[in-house]
Parts: structure tokens; C-alpha cells; sequence
């Protein structure tokens, strides 16, 4: 691999200053434009659900004047141009008419498929070519292909497979944004605290669905062309963002990998930022590191799948991403059809509504980082929280209609407990299995392994909606109860690891307070007195 070239903001940015950013300030350049990166992914791919009951409505729902809490904001409001009226009432042929909502259920399968596809193939690219550009091609390339799908609005189209063909391009084109994004940052922040940071992170899938819809709802007066167009110019101004000024490799800009041989896992980061620190004392600008990005081998499929810990954890994420991704996708147009408080709300408000999901996922994520680093246990945090999930998900089925305020109070406790693994183990796990001790520090598997895990997951993504896309003809229940057994299964797939790291937490504990047991072991049973 050619040896990867300073970002040309980065580039700038030095010649005005006179001088290099730190380490640190690098790290924090990296967490922001990682963040703002899959934020736009995410915000592309949340169209398609807001829309879909504009393109297939099912009913004509009473209106309502108010939602508690944010007013306006969850209203059921005339729609406000005759066109939008018309849609609302007819849709768009061809998802109007007779297995429409299945035909939207294989639109949200084809994006899935090609993502799940695409990603095993982008995460071994994404390990061999150089990460900016591979991600700004990525970004610039899903922006179009959205905004095209949008287009067949303006152009009248009507044909089901122009639809499914611009959703399936756009898959493999947002199969580069995961594996690339992970492996930035695995490159700059070591194993420790790596939960908390990565969880705090991983915000950002909620933040883009929220953008996203807010996004998509506030043009869909305008007709739902515009509902697309705007989130895919939000990814291709990203991508520009991201081959201005995202340093993919410490050596890019001058400092020596944390990985690299010698550097150990733990230590590396704190070398390094005593390493800047030195430098800026010096006001030198450091050399680029004879270690640089294109030095290191990347591994195969094979040999990444044999790392420990990579098998159970994909397999797991198939079923999680299976629950979150049903929400993502299905979530707004479940909300317009599901009477609450006795009440409809539109199309528009089902999308505001649906944002609330994102906000208790945004907490689930941090939490379960959080609590992943203070036990040092993944997999028991993961399979917690897939098991908590399953009682909040029946709650929020029989009691989340009761009224506004239990839809959104359950709403966000779903959201907590389904995205809390889902957001672990696509960041943090994966993070560090690619770079486990297995790998020696000499080979680049961060985007590999990644691929792999949020891969398979993605097969359970494509399925989760396609399944409800039938299901939901026959009725909601049949729909929570499929979640419900999919979070069973995920927790369940991580048995043995959580037995693993359990015996593990035990035996730190016993180490910790070697005589806590002596003086019970010392003494002879009442019954062995008598």
C-alpha cells in the first residue's frame, strides 16, 4: 500500500499555525470527525422510514391538537400542500398497492443485504487502503445514490426495481463507513477506558437517526423526494469534511502507532502523549515515524475469524442488530398506525416521535461502556442488557398505547436496552479483538474484525425488517414476539463467555482478599463439633 498523504486541512491548518497539534489534540480532532462521519451515515439511511407511510398509508386517522411533551412538535396537523394531502391518501405505486408493505420490506432487505455483503469485503480494503480516502469515497458515493432514490419522486417513477436498485448501490457503498471508523479509532486510543470512550462515541448512531429524521420530516411537506435529497447532500458534505481533515494513522502526522512492536496495549497511548508533550517543548514538528501505515500486513478473513471471542460476538450482534434495526426501520411507521392515548398521530409527528427511541439509546450506550470498563466484562454486560430488553419490549407493546407519556417513558427504555450491546459490541469489542494480543502488534485487523462482527450482524439487520415487513400484516404482536425471541437468542449466544469472564471477576476478587475465606475454611463445621 502507498504510504498515505497529510490531509490537506491538516496541511493548512500547519502552515498557519507555524506549528503540530499534540497528540491530544489529534485524539480529540479524530473523535469529533469520526463522530460527525457516521452520524451522516446514519442520518442517510433514515428516509426510508420516515416515508413509508406515505408511501403506502394504510387508514385515514382522526386528527389530534396535542402530545405532551413538546407540543407542536408530536401533532397530528393537516398536511400542508395538496400534493403531500394526495400522497398521503393514494401513495406512491407501486408500494400503494395490494403487498406494498411487504415490497417496503424487501426495499429495507436489498439495503441490508448489500451492507452485510459489502462489509466484509470493505473491512479487508479498509485494512489494506488508505482509511480516509476509502471512507470519503464511501460517504460521497452513499450521498448520491440516496439522493437518487429520492429523484424518483421529481422524475415520476414508478418501476419497483429503479427503487431497489438505488437502495441496494447505496448498501455497498455504507458498507465502508463502520470498519473504516473503528479502525480510525482503534488506531489512536488504547484498550483502557476504551468502553466509556467508545460508548460516548457510539452516540452517534443515535444522533444520525435523530438528525435524520428531523431531516426527513421537515422537507416531506414538500413531497418525499426532498425527504431524501436532503439527508444524502448531509453524507456527501461529510465525506468532504472527512478527506479534508481525518489524520487515519498516528504515523500520518507524525507519531509512532500505539501498536507498533514494543508499544505495548495499555502503555502505548501514555508514551505517546508524553512523546507530544516533548515535542511541543521543543516546538519542533515531528518526523514521520519509520513505522509508518503502509508497513503493516493486514490479516485474511480466516485468521481473523479465528482471533477468540470473533465468532460468538458476530453471532450475537446478528440477533441485536436484528431487534435495533426492526426499531430503526420500522419504528415511525409503527407509530402511525398504533393508536395512543386513544389517538392517531401523522406521519410527520411518527418521526418526530420515533426520535425519542435514539435518546435512550444514546444512554444504553454510554452505560453499558461504562459498565463493560469498571468489570472488565463485555460479554456479561452485552447478554444483561439483551435480557433486560426482552421485558421492556413486552411493556412497551401492551402499555406503551396507554397514553403519550408511558410511549415515550417505555420508548426510551427500549431504546436503552436494545442499542446498550448493540452500540458495545460494534465499538468496543470490536476494537479490541482487533487488536488482540493473538496479533502480536504487527498486523492490521481493526477493520477486518470489525467487518466480520457488524457483517454478520447486518445479515440479522436485513432480516429483522424483512420479517416484519410480513409479520406486521398479520399484526403487532407477532412482531414483538419474534424481537423478543431474537434478544433471548443474543443473550444466550454469549453463555460461555460470560461464564468465562465471571469465573475471572471471582478470581480477582478472591486474589484481591487472599485471606477473606481462611478463617471460614479454618474452622470446623458446628455439625463436624458434635
Amino acid at each position: 500500500m502507498a504510504r498515505s498523504s497529510i490531509p490537506p486541512g491538516i496541511s493548512l491548518i500547519r502552515s498557519l499555525r507555524g506549528k503540530d497539534w499534540s497528540f491530544s489534540s489529534y485524539r480529540y480532532a479524530v473523535l469529533l470527525i469520526t463522530f460527525i462521519a457516521y452520524t451522516c451515515y446514519h442520518a442517510s439511511r433514515k428516509p426510508s422510514s420516515i416515508v413509508k407511510s406515505v408511501l403506502d398509508p394504510e387508514r385515514d386517522k382522526s386528527l389530534v391538537s396535542n402530545i405532551w411533551p413538546l407540543g407542536n412538535v408530536f401533532v397530528r396537523e393537516e398536511l400542508f400542500d395538496s400534493d403531500v394531502n394526495r400522497l398521503t391518501k393514494k401513495g406512491w405505486e407501486p408500494f400503494n398497492g395490494k403487498g406494498g408493505t411487504s415490497k417496503l420490506g424487501e426495499i429495507d432487505v436489498a439495503f441490508l443485504a448489500c451492507y452485510s455483503m459489502g462489509m466484509y469485503v470493505a473491512g479487508h480494503l479498509g485494512d489494506s487502503l488508505d482509511l480516509r480516502l476509502f471512507l470519503t469515497s464511501g460517504m460521497i458515493g452513499s450521498g448520491i445514490f440516496v439522493a437518487l432514490f429520492g429523484m424518483g419522486y421529481f422524475w415520476n417513477i414508478h418501476a419497483f426495481w429503479f427503487y431497489l436498485l438505488m437502495q441496494m448501490i447505496a448498501g455497498l457503498f455504507q458498507a465502508t463507513g463502520w470498519p473504516s471508523v473503528v479502525a480510525v479509532i482503534g488506531n489512536w486510543f488504547g484498550k483502557r477506558k476504551r468502553g466509556l470512550i467508545m460508548g460516548i462515541w457510539n452516540a452517534h448512531t443515535s444522533v444520525g437517526n435523530i438528525t435524520g429524521s428531523l431531516l426527513a420530516a421537515s422537507v416531506l411537506e414538500y413531497g418525499w423526494g426532498w425527504s431524501f435529497i436532503l439527508p444524502g447532500a448531509f453524507i456527501f458534505l461529510g465525506g468532504i469534511l472527512v478527506y479534508l481533515f481525518l489524520a487515519a494513522y498516528p504515523e500520518d502526522v507524525g507519531f509512532p502507532c500505539p501498536y507498533a512492536s514494543g508499544n505495548n496495549e495499555e502503555t502505548g497511548p501514555s508514551k505517546l502523549e508524553a512523546e507530544s508533550q516533548n515535542l511541543e517543548s521543543n516546538d519542533r514538528q515531528p518526523h514521520v515515524n519509520s513505522q509508518s501505515s503502509s508497513t503493516r500486513r493486514s490479516v485474511g478473513l480466516f485468521e481473523a475469524c479465528l482471533i477468540p471471542g470473533v465468532i460468538p460476538f458476530a453471532l450475537c450482534l446478528f440477533f441485536s442488530k436484528l431487534v435495533a434495526y426492526t426499531f430503526l426501520y420500522w419504528l415511525p411507521f409503527y407509530l402511525s398506525q398504533t393508536e395512543i392515548g386513544g389517538v392517531y398521530v401523522s406521519v410527520k409527528s411518527a418521526g418526530n416521535l420515533s426520535t425519542l427511541f435514539d435518546v435512550g439509546g444514546i444512554v444504553g450506550g454510554i452505560v453499558a461502556g461504562h459498565l463493560s470498563d469498571k468489570l472488565n466484562a463485555r460479554a456479561t454486560t452485552a447478554a444483561t442488557f439483551m435480557y433486560l430488553a426482552i421485558p421492556s419490549m413486552l411493556l412497551y407493546r401492551f402499555y406503551g398505547g396507554v397514553s403519550a407519556t408511558s410511549n415515550i417513558i417505555l420508548m426510551m427504555v427500549v431504546g436503552l436496552f436494545v442499542n446498550g450491546p448493540y452500540a458495545l459490541i460494534t465499538t468496543a469489542v470490536s476494537a479490541d479483538l482487533g487488536t488482540h494480543s493473538s496479533l502480536k502488534g504487527d498486523s492490521r485487523a481493526l477493520a477486518t474484525v470489525t467487518a466480520i462482527i457488524d457483517g454478520t450482524g447486518s445479515a440479522g439487520a436485513a432480516l429483522g425488517p424483512l420479517l416484519t415487513g410480513f409479520l406486521s400484516t398479520k399484526g403487532w404482536d407477532e412482531v414483538f414476539f419474534m424481537l423478543v425471541i431474537g434478544a433471548l437468542i443474543a443473550g444466550l449466544l454469549l453463555s460461555r463467555l460470560v461464564i468465562a469472564e465471571l469465573n475471572d471477576i471471582f478470581k480477582r476478587k478472591q486474589s484481591d482478599n487472599p485471606h477473606s475465606f481462611t478463617g471460614a475454611e479454618s474452622r470446623p463445621l458446628l455439625s463436624d463439633q458434635r
